[in-house]
């Protein structure tokens, strides 16, 4: 019997330990075969590289990088409040319009084999939802590229922007933020009542940026685990950061971790240079969800960064040790499977059925992409190819 007539066929690529044909059709993987056996539509050489699901960025923010214009050196302040101070000067500063800015990054991470991010955006008193309807009309512009979430992010703090943080989720916004809500707002219980009754009142999920440090920070850590069973959201709520759990003696650790897989609460790293990293192998076989993401590319916070997630793989994998071959399986996983699970998004596997999101890379295996993070040969999004080496196809 002929093979069914396909939008695109990858050929002779690796695929868990075997070569193999793709046959792409309608955004979807239709059909996997051995090398060298589909035929019936375009054939894309794959050249024996390896095909990786596409990437996940579970935490960046769009709206604040500096990324494509002329080099803004970097203002350092040591506290978050001065930081968020300085942001605000040199973001004021800029001629260049935010959503031309924010086009630019997912231009650059897609071109790395990106395919879904979780972009948060500041929304305040005074700036309103500006920021929000630049990120909306932008969604709607790439999502050729990948798919986009936007949480409406309470920089400015919860309690004195209650009502343009509800504002920002009626009018769009995917998910509602917090952030430290000790040291921000200095009303730990105020801010998450806040911000869990948008969430339940709205029916989206909440993710909360906590950089309270030590035992301060894993109380704040387990309160938001009992909020979370008591409202009902396990697998809904997100920590962004929780440097907390790097620091603190081993009975907090292990009773806040324990707390955390109870509720469902999944905990994001970047893997910050200054700052303690929560202990990912530690929490993952304690039962909690740990994900990357980038956070901040070349902006008021950090000059870093490039949006390439299997190097920021690399980076964490580097700093919590993942050694072996299993290890190195997870840290892959730290990039597709936890932060799409925490999105929302289907399992971002290759298999017969899955969206056609993949990556194609230099390298023997998962474990060999984890700890050489290659350029990205080929990235598809949606059965269509989006990039080549590095550029985006046009």
């Amino acid at each position: 019997m002929p093979d069914a007539p396909f939008d695109l066929i990858l050929s002779d690529v690796r695929l868990d330990g075997r070569r193999c044909d793709l046959g792409l059709r309608d955004g979807r993987l239709a059909r996997i075969a051995p090398a060298g056996t589909l035929t019936g539509g375009p054939v894309e050489p794959g050249r024996g590289l390896l095909a990786l699901p596409g990437l996940v960025d579970g935490h960046i923010h769009l709206d604040k990088t500096f990324l494509g214009l002329p080099w803004l050196p970097h203002r350092p302040d040591g506290s978050v409040a001065g930081r968020i101070a300085a942001e605000k000067t040199q973001l004021a500063a800029i001629a260049e319009p935010m959503a031309r800015r924010a086009r630019h990054l997912v231009e650059s991470i897609a071109a790395r084999g990106t395919t879904a991010i979780r972009t948060h955006v500041d929304v305040d008193a005074g700036a309103g939802l500006a920021g929000l309807k630049a990120l909306l009309a932008l969604r709607a512009e790439v999502a050729h590229l990948l798919s986009l979430q936007i949480v409406a992010f309470p920089q400015s703090g919860v309690l004195r922007h209650a009502r343009v943080l509800e504002d920002a989720v009626a009018a769009g916004a995917d998910v509602v933020g917090g952030l430290d809500p000790a040291c921000i707002d200095e009303d730990i219980e105020a801010q998450l009542a806040i911000v869990f009754g948008i969430a339940e009142r709205r029916g989206v999920p909440i993710d909360i940026h906590l950089h309270d440090p030590g035992e301060l920070g894993a109380f704040e850590l387990r309160r938001i685990a009992a909020r979370t069973r008591a409202a009902g959201l396990q697998g809904r709520v997100a920590v962004s950061h929780a440097y907390a759990l790097g620091q603190v003696e081993e009975a907090t650790l292990a009773r806040t971790a324990a707390a955390l897989a109870l509720a469902g609460v999944a905990i994001m790293t970047n893997g910050p240079g200054p700052e303690a990293m929560p202990p990912v192998k530690r929490l993952v076989a304690e039962g909690v969800t740990v994900f990357v993401g980038s956070d901040n590319i070349r902006d008021a916070w950090s000059p870093y960064g490039n949006g390439d997630m299997l190097e920021r793989a690399r980076l964490v994998g580097y700093r919590a040790a993942l050694l072996s071959d299993a290890e190195l399986r997870l840290g892959l996983d730290l990039v597709t499977s936890a932060p799409a699970k925490v999105l929302g998004l289907p399992d971002p596997t290759l298999a017969e059925g899955a969206a056609a999101d993949l990556v194609l890379v230099d390298a023997a295996h998962v474990p060999e992409a984890v700890a050489a993070a290659p350029p990205r040969a080929l990235v598809v999004k949606a059965g269509r190819i989006t990039a080549r080496d590095g550029v985006l196809a046009r």
